[in-house]
């Protein structure tokens, strides 16, 4: 997959209007991975990733294996992103999601491995719930009309206050015909 065909992914799966904001939703998960894995860790996992993506990883960062949890990890993507903390964290599953389908079952395995997943630790399962829901897969896509959607709690009582109003607004919606 060259450069193109994985930002593309991504827009289709993030359903972005632009590359921009594309490109920018890849370069702040990526970067931010790239900075909490030892270097070691981001060369394995980037060396199949086109060169472009492969950058974010490794040449754009400076400071690997910085110790930091999920919760710092959704505002660094978001800061960078300039987007909401559920919109960079919804786009940082979408983006890992992808990459796993790039690089080889070892390398994401070590990735995993280096992100403590218990709810004791720092919650990075969060990070592959994509992944661990089956992955992005046209099944899914046709049925939802976007892709697997999370199935996480919230991320914020305001992330809950939103996901409540969507779903009124369907029911009410779908009560009219309109």
């Amino acid at each position: 997959m060259n450069f193109d065909e994985f930002t593309g992914q991504v827009q289709h799966r993030l359903e972005l209007p632009g590359t921009g904001e594309t490109v920018r939703a890849i370069r702040a998960t990526l970067m931010t991975l790239g900075q909490r894995i030892p270097e070691g860790a981001a060369e394995d996992l980037a060396a199949s990733l086109p060169m472009e993506i492969r950058w974010y990883l490794t040449g754009a960062v400076y400071d690997h294996g910085q110790r930091f949890d999920w919760t710092e990890f959704v505002s660094r993507v978001s800061e960078i992103e300039q987007t909401d903390p559920s919109t960079a964290a919804y786009h940082a599953r979408v983006v890992i999601d992808l990459v796993r389908t790039q690089v080889p079952l070892s390398d994401f395995q070590q990735l995993r491995d280096q992100l403590p997943e218990s709810r004791d630790d720092e919650n990075w399962r969060k990070l592959f719930e994509v992944v661990d829901a089956g992955g992005w897969g046209d099944a899914e896509e046709a049925q939802t009309g976007g892709g697997p959607q999370s199935k996480s709690e919230p991320e914020s009582e305001q992330d809950h206050e939103v996901e409540s109003a969507k779903a009124i607004e369907s029911k009410s919606t779908s009560a009219d015909g309109t």
